[in-house]
């Protein structure tokens, strides 16, 4: 209580994307059609796969929530982050810093274990097949799910624990576009080499270790695809392949920015930008454009609506 006694910063200043007002400008329009599709084609995909009954299996039910994920992930951020493209003045208040800090942990750590949880899926269906219905029945896939969340708000309040402990008296100016641990940390009146230590620890173990076990998964899934018939490794490595392709675009900003000691390199915040902005878009695309199941469901929703 003594270290939150003294905090006196009332508000942070970002110094956003760049100092140049023309370019922020040029930004705001892509950035904003970036993020209205990706709500648009998360929320598709959502849409479908509740209302289709033959998508109603662990593959799309984990699928639907990883475009849940995406569509909070990317909320947390780029509004605030479009504000400040149209304002000269870019503020936050300590609280909502603080709280954008913990949903942004929370929704990214969701998501590390959800695609962990998706590689372990693929790996029973491919490597498995005939205990595939006992292993990912439905009750093991909410028990999954309802894991994950735990496990993201344990880590988040651990990241959050660790900053909002510390005081904070005197510089209130952010250099990003948004309120993340690291750049946060540094503005704290007092050594925080030990609490940088413990945040890199917590959020680097876990990028790092869920990003091994997915690699070790899709590794002996494409060993055990040489017993599979040429139909089914095609399959198999149409699905794969588009989950590998997520793993590497979300897995590489976050050990790139949370696997480190405390250090900014100027290219850090194009990397934030990729994974905060882009990659939640590239999922629904990914995942629609390599699907013919998802699609044709798409397609049959939307004459159904038609019709109706």
């Amino acid at each position: 209580m003594g270290a939150l006694n003294q905090t006196r910063v009332t508000e942070f200043i970002f110094l956003g994307l760049t100092d140049n007002w023309v370019l922020e400008i040029l930004f705001f329009v892509p950035f904003t059609v970036t993020y209205m599709l990706t709500l648009l084609g998360n929320f598709l995909i959502v849409v479908t796969i509740v209302f289709t009954p033959r998508l109603h299996n662990p593959m799309y039910f984990f699928l639907s929530n990883l475009s849940f994920i995406d569509i909070c992930h990317s909320s947390v951020t780029v509004p605030k982050m479009l504000e400040g493209l149209l304002l000269e003045r870019k503020t936050i208040s300590f609280d909502n810093c603080i709280a954008q800090l913990f949903f942004l942990h929370l929704f990214a750590c969701s998501e590390i274990f959800l695609l962990t949880i998706m590689a372990y899926d693929r790996y029973v269906a491919i490597c498995i097949p005939l205990h595939y219905s006992n292993v990912m029945n439905m009750k093991v896939c909410v028990q999954l799910v309802f894991a994950l969340w735990l496990g993201g708000t344990i880590h988040s309040l651990v990241q959050t624990f660790l900053t909002i402990r510390l005081p904070y008296c005197g510089p209130n100016i952010i250099d990003s576009y948004f309120c993340d641990v690291p750049p946060v940390i540094k503005l704290a009146c007092t050594d925080t080499y030990l609490t940088g230590i413990l945040i890199v620890s917590n959020s680097g173990t876990i990028s790092l270790v869920c990003f091994l076990a997915l690699v070790t998964s899709y590794t002996v899934i494409l060993f055990s695809l040489r017993k599979q018939s040429a139909e089914g490794r095609r399959k198999a490595l149409s699905t794969c392949s588009g989950h590998f392709m997520v793993v590497a675009l979300f897995f590489g900003p976050c050990i790139f920015l949370y696997t480190r000691p405390d250090s900014s390199f100027s290219i850090d915040k194009v990397v934030s930008v990729f994974y905060t902005v882009v990659t939640p878009l590239l999922n629904p695309l990914i995942y629609t454009l390599r699907n013919e199941e998802v699609k044709t469901a798409m397609k049959h929703l939307r004459q159904r609506r038609i019709c109706s």
